[in-house]
């Protein structure tokens, strides 16, 4: 049996394998980044915790709001474009931001920088959350232990 460390350096940690969960068109639009899911090689089962790469150009996510998950965001190096319902604002390392589940302020990340970028992202697990997408033809429901995907009529995603 194999056994994982107590700790480690979280770029040690392997990236995930699937770059998203997003099904298409909105998958190619989170290219590049590379997340780290450190919570789950941990084993911790009552919140996500997330390192993520985040290069020039490139975003965290489509914009979004949870229903039932509270997030938090801490930006561990570079500079990332948080872009909120009340515009867009510059976080620099050692700055965070956090958003209150059912709060609907849709948020996403954007690195406009010439150099990338390092946040760590922490989500609670709970059951029912809904994720809604302002900007897109798209909603989320997390359910039996993976996100379903929809159009905002009802329509899966194929």
């Amino acid at each position: 049996m194999t056994t994982k460390p107590i700790a480690l350096a979280a770029l040690d940690v392997p990236p995930r394998t699937k770059p998203s969960n997003y099904p298409e068109p909105f998958r190619s639009m989170v290219t590049g980044r590379v997340k780290r899911a450190l919570g789950d090689f941990f084993g911790l089962s009552n919140f996500g915790v997330n390192l993520t790469v985040v290069p020039p150009g490139a975003v965290s996510a489509l914009r979004h709001a949870h229903s039932r998950q509270d997030e938090f965001v801490y930006v561990v190096s570079g500079t990332l474009t948080l872009h909120t319902d009340e515009g867009e604002s510059e976080l620099t390392a050692g700055m965070c931001a956090g958003f209150k589940a059912g709060g609907g302020n849709a948020h996403r990340l954007l690195n406009k920088s010439g150099t990338q970028a390092i946040y760590l992202e922490v989500g609670d697990r709970s059951a029912g959350d809904a994720v809604a997408y302002p900007d897109d033809d798209l909603i989320a429901r997390f359910s039996d232990g993976g996100w379903v995907f929809a159009h905002k009529d009802g329509t899966p995603y194929a």
